[in-house]
């Protein structure tokens, strides 16, 4: 069962590693804001499969909420700070 964990853990990094390329690479401004939170959400899913690796789950399901969260907050303040610059570069 441990192998199914670890197989997840390979496929959830090659898909954030696909992630950060976009989010280094993005067109536009928007589309690394979006690749940033899909590498966070990424992240998440594997801070919970890796809870599932070492048998303690309940701590690193604490830690992926935490992270979450963080995750969450920092791209709300992003978006805010795009939003107002983007509402004083139409007035001037």
């Amino acid at each position: 069962m441990n192998d199914v964990f670890v197989a997840m853990a390979s496929v959830i990094l090659g898909v954030s590693t696909i992630d950060l390329v976009r989010l280094a690479l993005g067109r536009s401004l928007y589309d690394r804001l979006l690749a940033a939170g899909v590498v966070g959400t990424n992240t998440i899913v594997l801070l919970a499969v890796i809870g599932f690796i070492f048998e303690r789950p309940s701590l690193f399901v604490d830690l992926a909420l935490t992270y979450a969260l963080l995750n969450f907050i920092g791209t709300v303040a992003v978006a805010k700070y795009l939003e107002r610059e983007a509402e004083e570069g139409t007035r001037g």
